[in-house]
């Protein structure tokens, strides 16, 4: 699979997970936080400030591939990040997402903040998602913008 990060860096990979839990793939902006078993990062592709992914360190598909401990793990690490989301970046909107499907093939959850801007122009619905996501590779990839986004993992890193 190609992808293309938010700095317009092109990537031939299989998994974006693990290329990046092995090094394959070096993330633009660094890494907001971990636990023993995920790491909570800036999405790799879009850049939209505090738009956090949550993945695995282990390599499964599904929730239901965890352990009790991987779970607990999970669900906390998801709360502090929430939180932290809203005192710190002041995001009052999340839509999180958890897709299963052969082209992720890792697993990962999307924290999708809904800032003002978007919600100018659209009206907070899952199904706007994608459309959002495409504006912001189409449109978004400036420096200031870049700058906008390491400022946000800056202050989430803080925070936790």
């Amino acid at each position: 699979m190609e992808i293309v990060d938010i700095k317009g860096k092109t990537h031939n990979i299989d998994c974006i997970a693990c290329s990046i839990q092995n090094g394959t793939i070096q993330l633009p902006i660094e890494r907001i936080a971990e636990t023993d078993n995920f790491v909570a990062e800036q999405d790799l592709e879009y850049p939209i400030e505090g738009f956090v992914i949550i993945a695995s360190k282990r390599h499964v598909l599904s929730i239901d591939e965890m352990n009790d401990t991987e779970l607990t793990e999970l669900t906390k690490f998801l709360h502090d990040l929430r939180k932290v989301m809203r005192s710190a970046l002041k995001i009052s909107y999340v839509t999180v997402i958890q897709e299963e499907n052969t082209s992720t093939s890792h697993f990962h959850i999307w924290l999708f903040p809904w800032h003002p801007w978007m919600l100018k122009r659209w009206k907070g619905k899952v199904q706007e998602v994608k459309e959002i996501m495409d504006y912001a590779r189409r449109e978004m990839k400036t420096q200031n913008q870049l700058d906008i986004v390491r400022k946000s993992v800056d202050e989430l890193k803080k925070a936790l």
